[in-house]
């Protein structure tokens, strides 16, 4: 197919830089001022930038996103054997980073027309150890934010936003990460926002930010002497140069959150007009996708039974940029299944062998499609070319 083969190359280069970037970082190496925070006003500076950017009072950075969730999660005062409330539909670090809490990740269901979290399911498995919510804008989608800030109201729960796919994203018009306690962004090297590694948290509490902010920097707290360390924290600090690239980067986001949004809006017209594929939901409170992720549920009767392996496998030789996702939630991961919790202080009683999230499960087994974010800043002509593909792919088996 001529069209997604000149898709492929056009839109499979990410990250989007040019000079500004280079110069910046190469400008930091020539000053020789590389660390932080003996010499960490650049990094000041993006921190600054970015908690602007979300409408939040404070930013913290860190070397990624794991630790983020890890910071947030001490910062509100879990204790071991707390129990934290997680989607099974994320990656492993939403779950994992409560185990080096020595809190218990409670895996809820899946809405099944958005794929995020379900507040009904939140609801249902707050018990007397609930402290904290962890919803995941998946795919830079919106939780329902509302309903679960009322649920974590009436339980005087916290709510930590994993917002790794979901800057620039809005509900509401309020930037993701802004609405709960802590908001926890990555930088990983796929991610909207990129320096290759990082990750911040964003908080509008003071509290919430001194103690993320000591535990980031060796548990020293501000105000206090370079040897004086007053909580258990390590050195989790990102460099200049890191800072540097991420607030070159921020000035693109703005401008690619809108080319995505839109886009991902056209795609989903386009994709309504085809029997067997079905965008997810997108109500009014999402006043702007990020489209970290475009996602779409694929059912197989209309393609001749044909297996989402295998549909993923011919709709990527036509040029899209597809994968098949997870291929299983969280708790049927080795780590959860055979209880390897090392050094943690999980209970014994604690089992994951009979946990049953089935729209989770259907979403890895049979359902979700993803197209990875950088297609999303093609044209209409490569959103076209997408529908195409899949009409085309079709066609073949029926």
């Amino acid at each position: 197919m001529e069209i997604a083969e000149k898709t492929v190359k056009k839109i499979f280069s990410w990250p989007i830089f040019d000079e500004t970037e280079v110069e910046a970082v190469a400008e930091v190496v020539r000053s020789g001022k590389w660390g932080n925070p003996d010499c960490g006003d650049l990094v000041e500076a993006f921190e600054k930038e970015f908690a602007v950017y979300c409408g939040s009072k404070y930013a913290v950075s860190c070397v990624n996103g794991s630790v983020s969730l890890r910071l947030a999660l001490i910062a509100c005062g879990v204790k071991p054997g707390d129990e934290v409330i997680v989607p099974p539909y994320t990656f492993i670090a939403t779950a994992s980073t409560v185990i080096e809490a020595n809190c218990v990740p409670v895996f809820v269901d899946l809405d099944p027309d958005t794929y995020n979290i379900s507040p009904q399911a939140i609801e249902a498995a707050i018990t007397p150890r609930t402290k904290v919510i962890i919803p995941v804008h998946f795919g830079g989608q919106a939780c329902d934010m509302e309903a679960i800030m009322d649920i974590a109201k009436r339980h005087n729960l916290r709510v930590i936003e994993d917002a790794a796919h979901a800057h620039g994203a809005e509900y509401k018009g309020k930037k993701l990460g802004s609405i709960g306690d802590v908001g926890s962004f990555s930088f990983q090297s796929s991610k909207n926002l990129t320096a290759g590694e990082g990750g911040i948290v964003v908080t509008d509490d003071d509290e919430l930010y001194a103690m993320m902010n000591s535990l980031r920097n060796v548990g020293r707290i501000e105000g206090g002497q370079w040897y004086d360390h007053y909580n258990p924290g390590c050195n989790y600090r990102i460099t200049q140069m890191q800072a540097v690239l991420l607030s070159a980067q921020l000035k693109r986001l703005e401008a690619q959150t809108l080319t995505r949004n839109e886009n991902g809006l056209y795609l989903n017209q386009l994709l309504d007009q085809i029997d067997g594929v079905t965008p997810l939901k997108r109500d009014s409170d999402i006043t702007l996708h990020c489209y970290h992720i475009y996602i779409f549920k694929y059912d197989k009767t209309y393609f001749g039974g044909l297996s989402k392996t295998e549909f993923v496998e011919r709709l990527a030789a036509e040029g899209v940029p597809c994968f098949r996702g997870y291929p299983h939630p969280l708790y049927k991961q080795p780590l959860f299944q055979n209880k390897n919790f090392m050094c943690y202080a999980i209970p014994d009683d604690v089992d994951y062998t009979q946990v049953h999230c089935p729209v989770a499960e259907r979403a890895c087994s049979d359902e979700a499609v993803w197209i990875l974010q950088h297609a999303m800043l093609g044209t209409k002509e490569d959103m076209e070319s997408f529908a195409e593909a899949i009409r085309k792919v079709q066609s073949e088996v029926i």
